[in-house]
């Protein structure tokens, strides 16, 4: 338990911060599996391009590492090529 009153301010600005970055990682996987259980490339395309905008946003925002991202990324963009997305 912290006794000092800068570790108490300490301990309540990272619980806030858990809590954003919580919600923050729930949508960057809900969007994910929302693109990869998508079948038809025109309904895809505008959560694939959210997601891939959310992916960059969260790797300037320090929530995920940028391979991680690029990896996450790489994956949905050949998910939307064999949906035809390009065509």
């Amino acid at each position: 338990m912290a006794n000092h009153k800068s570790a108490i301010k300490r301990n309540r600005q990272n619980a806030r911060r858990k809590e954003v970055n919580k919600k923050a990682i729930a949508k960057m996987k809900t969007l994910v599996k929302k693109v990869l259980a998508s079948t038809k490339a025109d309904e895809a395309l505008p959560v694939y391009k959210e997601a891939v905008a959310f992916l960059d946003r969260s790797v300037t925002k320090g929530r995920l590492h940028k391979n991680n991202a690029g990896r996450k990324k790489s994956a949905l963009t050949l998910h939307m090529n064999k949906l035809g997305a390009a065509n």
